[in-house]
């Protein structure tokens, strides 16, 4: 096994880096002050190529495989894990699940504008009363003629105000549980379809969510993506992805609470001396290192496994699983290091705190991360 980066990934992970240095950490503490990241960002984003990543080039993707992907994914979650968020909805919910199930038609009519960065892809899955549940979704879509009518609600959907294109998903037989689900590609400046900011978040501030209702929405039935009634297959099999995602923005937020903890611990002193020769304040800072150790190469397994086309779901939800507590707990960790300081949003650790809770409930709780790594082990199913 050979862990060390080739040259090409290497160059990625560098490009990433002063990319982050450049265009978001300088603006991080206002846009989470502001509640609103800067516009710009995402035809940034799609200039340098990381809006196109793992995307066939003759879509207008910047190819590369999943490691160099998730090493793009852990700066800009080291950086601002909102802006982490965008490149992970909008790519890797929504642009990979369309060059894995669209049809020829499909691709090249959003592929190429969502790899630019020209346009915004959103993942229209959780519903006000439907979060963990996803096969029991009360959005319908009844066919009429060439069109299906769709009338529902989503919620917390990240990219949501900023979204062209919305990946939504509705129920359009009666059919129980997950079987009745289809998908399906819907824009976002379809009449009916009205969009609502959600303000007031505990973290990821500025990420644009939004809640998004549908009355009497039109949708042609060649915007379906995959088979009728094979929409929660397309669901799951993007959230498989999207899980390695989140693990490696976890990752970055535990780096960037490394780095500042150990950078103030050598900084500050107490007693006449940094408080980073007390053994205390070592082993918050040990705790945290192996954390981010353990969380990254979990993270590359998955990257690998899915780029030798071997079975990944499990190992991604082992991967997000401990990446996103074991990034609450270097953030904690950092705060503690911190001490008061660590509670003034002047110093970055307090936006590390509440950027990774919520790490621990989208794409698939913790909990529901024990359901599938306990089915995988026992073959026996939690639902």
């Amino acid at each position: 096994m050979n862990l060390e980066l080739s040259e090409e990934q290497e160059a990625v992970r560098r490009l990433a880096e002063d990319f982050v240095a450049r265009e978001v950490t300088p603006h991080a503490v206002a846009w989470d002050r502001a509640e609103e990241v800067g516009r710009g960002i995402v035809k940034k984003l799609g200039a340098v190529g990381f809006l196109g990543l793992t995307i066939p080039e003759e879509y207008g993707g910047s190819g590369g495989d999943h490691l160099a992907y998730c090493l793009v994914t852990e700066e800009l979650g080291r950086g601002d894990s909102s802006v982490r968020g965008i490149v992970s909805v909008s790519l890797g919910l929504v642009a990979k699940t369309i060059a894995s199930w669209g049809t020829e038609e499909q691709k090249r009519e959003w592929l190429p504008r969502l790899a630019s960065g020209e346009a915004l892809g959103c993942f229209g899955l959780t519903e006000p009363g439907t979060g963990s549940d996803a096969g029991n979704l009360a959005t319908r879509a009844v066919r009429d003629g060439d069109a299906y009518v769709v009338d529902g609600s989503k919620m917390f959907i990240t990219n949501g105000t900023w979204a062209d294109v919305v990946l939504l998903f509705a129920r359009t037989n009666d059919t129980p549980g997950h079987k009745g689900v289809s998908a399906f590609l819907v824009p976002t400046d379809t009449p009916g379809l009205t969009r609502r900011p959600v303000h007031g978040k505990l973290g990821l501030r500025g990420q644009a969510t939004a809640e998004l209702v549908l009355e009497g929405v039109r949708v042609p039935a060649g915007a379906m993506l995959g088979p009728e009634g094979k929409g929660f297959a397309v669901a799951m099999s993007a959230l498989a992805k999207g899980r390695m995602s989140v693990a490696a923005g976890c990752v970055g937020i535990a780096q960037a609470a490394l780095d500042a903890a150990v950078r103030y611990a050598g900084e500050r002193e107490q007693f006449g001396k940094p408080i980073a020769s007390y053994q205390l304040v070592q082993e918050l800072l040990s705790d945290i290192a192996v954390d981010v150790d353990a969380a990254r190469l979990l993270t590359w397994r998955v990257a690998d496994l899915i780029d030798r086309g071997q079975d990944f779901a499990t190992a991604a939800s082992k991967a997000k699983l401990y990446a996103s507590e074991a990034a609450v707990r270097a953030a904690n960790n950092a705060l503690q290091v911190f001490g008061g300081y660590g509670y003034i949003d002047e110093y970055p650790v307090g936006k590390l705190v509440r950027d990774a809770r919520v790490m621990t409930l989208y794409e698939g709780t913790s909990q529901i991360q024990k359901l599938i790594i306990g089915r995988a082990l026992t073959g026996v199913s939690a639902f």
